[in-house]
């Protein structure tokens, strides 16, 4: 019999090679029935617990599913300020490689003994991988690394990491060894040091989105709003260019964040977040 309470278990999971812990928080509604699992991946001075996330969360464990929500280990969070950039060094040492070894860890963590999943509840056979902005393109690379991921839905995804930066932030970021980003919702300096850039340039393998979307064989759910000021909806043709498949849906008149902001007051979701957990449940289901 389903319980109408929801869980909601808080974690802790080790980085293996990085030395820095990965928060999360589960949620799901207890039935003794296999779920599906969502993974999600935040974005570029974001955090798992910003403006409309725990909401969504809650949307899809209504809905059958587990959802699963990590602080990358170097997102400038701590396990005392869930929502503040408290740690920058940490900040300004994060790269893609850090942030991919995170995301192995996580799906490792469900494969593990210290899941605290029940087995009853969880089917270890549909892991799926959901990121905003620069998480979208995490997913992407993270996808085509490991045959646990069944499907992939991305949030205004980044297409491309190789093209990010202007010439001229790139001779100055060089030069100086750091770039500092600012923060206008908190005023903070947030530094970017230059390992960022080497570490695209010396794994651009590795770090392709391009190549990665082209070879991944899961399928692919894209949702891009025609009015993002950060990721140009440019970015998610692209990516239909480069996997026919996909399933594209673009949001006339929307922004980055799909109409949300943080703090989130409310306590109902956006519209178009609303229309994306019902397209996402019916992807994955």
């Amino acid at each position: 019999m389903q319980s109408n309470k929801m869980i909601q278990e808080n974690i802790i999971i080790t980085s293996t090679v990085h030395n820095k812990p990965i928060t999360a928080d589960i949620k799901y509604l207890p039935n003794q029935n296999k779920k599906s699992l969502i993974l999600f991946v935040h974005g570029f001075k974001g955090f798992k617990d910003w403006g409309v996330f725990n909401l969504m969360a809650e949307e899809f464990a209504r809905k059958g599913f587990i959802f699963m929500k990590i602080n990358l280990s170097h997102n400038g969070t701590t396990q005392e300020q869930l929502t503040d950039f408290a740690d920058l060094e940490a900040f300004g040492n994060n790269n893609f490689t850090i942030e991919l070894d995170d995301l192995a860890d996580s799906i490792d963590y469900l494969f593990s003994e210290k899941s605290v999943l029940p087995p009853e509840e969880i089917d270890l056979d549909q892991i799926n991988l959901m990121g905003h902005s620069r998480g979208g393109g995490l997913v992407l690379l993270k996808a085509r690394e490991d045959i646990r991921i069944k499907k992939v839905i991305t949030l205004a995804a980044i297409s491309d990491l190789a093209k990010r930066w202007p010439k001229s932030f790139l001779e100055e970021w060089k030069k100086e060894g750091v770039q500092f980003i600012e923060n206008k919702r908190t005023n903070q300096q947030m530094p970017l040091y230059v390992q960022l850039y080497h570490d695209v340039i010396e794994n651009k393998d590795r770090l392709s989105i391009p190549n990665a979307i082209r070879e991944i064989t899961q399928p692919l759910l894209a949702f891009h709003g025609t009015k993002d000021e950060t990721l140009p909806v440019s970015m998610a043709h692209q990516i239909k260019q480069w996997k026919k498949d996909t399933n594209l849906i673009i949001f006339e008149n929307e922004n980055h964040v799909f109409g949300a902001k943080h703090p989130w007051e409310m306590e109902t979701l956006p519209p178009t977040f609303l229309k994306i957990i019902q397209e996402t449940s019916q992807f994955l289901k």
